[in-house]
């Protein structure tokens, strides 16, 4: 490993907590739509510019992975170009493994050359996450699939439009619905996915997706109909702005009882997370094209359960977590998404949290003060988790292993200085 990577992975967060945090911060664009986004521009061999692509590790991986397949990728100032005028249908393992995201160029590899091998990724360890659906979509489009060495290969002579269902044992799949829906524009015939998911990213997707020329309906329903076209060209387009980080920041603000403006946060993709807030006390208020951020009040304890779009996001659990540690009374939090997303919880009680764990759910007895101490990151969300408590708590708080924060939340910790927050980046010790 190089030297200069294995400093990045020892590197923490120093947090002095207590400042409630006041200021506006600028929303970046959205990670989980960018990286389908940028993985469909090898459907075709015209360059295709996308803006608002967040400077993070995992959108640098997927750069690097588009290179690899033989792509020229050109990344500047939150503006992506790329353009794959000859690709290869094989992954490599080095790569693919660093992210779950990356599965995603299956499907247009498949669309584009009928054939794709890609190494079985990796990511967050957060529970089970099996690409199985993504694999049934492209069965039935026609594809043979195979699974040795740690790769899965797909292979046809032709795909083929068929209706299909997609639903899985929670619920529907973000990814697959994408990978699938990727694959199926350059498909023969028509393409019906039931129980799509829902997501602002995966509309995200389609729209980009007809801007070079596919025809697709109903995204942002569970019935998505996809009619393939022979060729897909080059497009613009500009990713929407990151409803998870928008929805962490809002936390922090509660958390903090500071008053913080959120630029560019659409509050359309974040009702559920909205009314949880109003719930436990915030106030989400809209200014023009912006978030205003606030207490009404003293914290509210208050339940949340996970589910797909338009349900409570598993991806704010761990933040809310943190919020109603600081709420008087008993919240209960239950994860319907991920069976192992409870990890932060041990580090929470490091911090003086008071949290139970039953079955799927966690209870949280809110309301004692959290004091700082050194804390261990499992996972991207858990990271975000621990980073809102320590700026809440007294005293100081390390977070260690934040190379999970850096594959998600773009320079978080200039924002929040930005804000008001004292909070570093330093070696880990």
């Amino acid at each position: 490993m190089p030297e200069a990577r294995l400093k990045f992975l020892m590197e923490s967060f120093l947090i002095k907590g207590g400042v409630p945090l006041h200021g506006e911060v600028t929303i970046s664009g959205s990670k989980n739509a960018a990286l389908p986004i940028m993985a469909a521009a090898l459907l075709t061999g015209e360059p295709c510019i996308i803006r608002g692509v967040p400077d993070l590790s995992d959108t640098r991986f997927m750069a690097q992975i588009l290179e690899s397949l033989g792509a020229t990728v050109k990344f500047e100032r939150g503006t992506l170009t790329v353009r794959a005028q000859k690709v290869r249908g094989y992954a490599d393992y080095e790569l693919v493994r660093k992210m779950r995201g990356s599965i995603c160029i299956m499907g247009p590899l498949l669309g584009r050359l009928k054939k794709a091998r890609v190494s079985l990724p990796g990511g967050c360890i957060i529970g089970a996450r099996p690409i199985n659906l993504h694999l049934k979509g492209f069965e039935a489009l026609g594809a043979k699939i195979t699974i040795e060495g740690g790769y899965v290969s797909a292979a046809a002579r032709q795909l083929t439009g068929v209706p299909m269902f997609l639903g899985g044992r929670a619920g529907s799949t973000v990814l697959g619905t994408a990978n699938v829906m990727m694959a199926a524009t350059l498909a023969e015939g028509v393409t019906v996915i039931e129980s799509a998911a829902c997501e602002p990213e995966v509309v995200d997707l389609a729209n980009f997706l007809n801007a070079m020329g596919a025809k697709i309906s109903g995204a942002g329903s569970p019935t998505i109909t996809i009619t393939g076209v022979k060729k897909l060209h080059g497009a613009k387009h500009e990713v929407i702005p990151d409803r998870i980080e928008a929805a962490t920041y809002a936390i922090a603000a509660a958390a903090t009882n500071g008053e913080v403006t959120l630029k560019g946060a659409r509050a359309e993709h974040l009702r559920a997370v909205i009314d949880k807030l109003n719930e436990s006390g915030v106030a989400v208020e809209r200014r023009g094209a912006n978030l205003l951020v606030h207490r009404k009040g003293q914290l509210k304890s208050a339940d949340v359960t996970t589910l797909p779009y338009s349900g409570f996001p598993t991806d704010v659990q761990a933040q809310m977590m943190s919020l109603f540690a600081l709420a008087p009374g008993i919240s209960i939090i239950t994860e319907r998404i991920f069976e192992s997303r409870f990890m932060h919880v041990s580090e929470l009680a490091r911090l003086g949290a008071d949290i139970e764990i039953e079955g799927p759910s966690a209870i949280v007895k809110g309301g004692r003060p959290l004091s700082g101490a050194p804390v261990m990151a499992s996972d991207l969300r858990a990271s975000a988790a621990l980073v809102i408590a320590g700026l809440a708590a007294k005293g100081a708080t390390q977070v260690n292993r934040i190379y999970h924060l850096d594959r998600g939340y773009e320079s978080m910790d200039a924002k929040l200085r930005k804000l008001g927050a004292r909070i570093e980046r330093v070696e880990e010790k």
